[in-house]
């Protein structure tokens, strides 16, 4: 395997990323929060930057490519199509089923509205790693802000049906304060209680909670678990369309 990834915080709690393929140099930075902060990560890894793939337009995802052309003037940006008008210069627009290949890595796009209309996550699938961006997050997933709950179920769907053993990089250190929201819904999950405790481990020695892998979000993270009946129980919803459990499940969240 030749990709490299490199996470590391900025902004106050935004995770940026690198994925660096050895054999030919190029680095891809995934979303930009924070140029100075990217550029000094790469830096410390000789990794000059050679690509950013952006997931959606919010400002702090995508404030610091500005920075980053100025100090890589051959940088390639591309990030959604949908979402074009409201991310300046992209240099490539990408949809659904799109491969955008940076060296000898392959990365698919997959479209992922409901964060944002035109969200998009890339899955490095030879590499077994997907960066979700605020689609999913560890033991959480993002706010609905421009489409109905159903349509972010149904992305969240697509995220879920990729093989278990792939690794979750996502777009926040948000897994402390979720795991104490999934504690609400499901507090005899015991998957979740051992993740919990994980986290908290994790945390209280400085240390990431990220990456996650897609089978332990399946069982543990409450909002990948609306079709389960022990989910459903819990919100006075049994046998409910899991779309209206999800929806319930972020309602409450939103209010926690």
């Amino acid at each position: 395997m030749t990709a490299h990834v490199h996470q590391f915080l900025c902004l106050k709690d935004n995770y940026g990323a690198l994925i660096h393929d050895s054999l030919s140099g190029a680095t891809v930075a995934i979303d930009a929060p924070d140029a100075d902060a990217v550029a000094a990560a790469a830096a410390a890894r000789g990794w000059p930057l050679t690509d950013v793939l952006i997931t959606h337009h919010h400002a702090d995802h995508i404030q610091g490519v500005p920075g980053l052309r100025a100090r890589f003037p051959k940088l390639r940006v591309a990030g959604p199509a949908k979402e074009a008008a409201r991310i300046d210069s992209l240099d490539a627009r990408l949809n659904e089923g799109d491969r955008v290949r940076v060296g000898g890595l392959v990365a698919k796009v997959v479209e992922t509205p409901g964060h944002t209309a035109g969200h998009v996550v890339y899955w490095f699938e030879d590499d077994e790693i997907v960066f979700t961006g605020d689609a999913l997050f560890s033991l959480g997933c993002g706010r609905v802000f421009e489409t109905p709950y159903s349509v972010m179920w149904d992305s969240l769907l697509k995220i879920a049906a990729l093989p278990g053993e792939t690794a979750v990089y996502c777009g926040h250190e948000y897994t402390e304060a979720n795991a104490r929201f999934a504690l609400t819904i499901e507090p005899d999950n015991a998957a979740l209680k051992s993740r919990a405790a994980e986290v908290a481990r994790l945390r209280a020695a400085g240390k990431p909670t990220v990456p996650t892998s897609i089978a332990a979000e399946l069982a543990a993270n409450p909002f990948l678990r609306a079709e389960q009946p022990s989910v459903q129980a819990a919100l006075g919803m049994a046998g409910a369309d899991p779309a209206a459990v999800f929806a319930e499940i972020r309602a409450r969240k939103d209010r926690f």
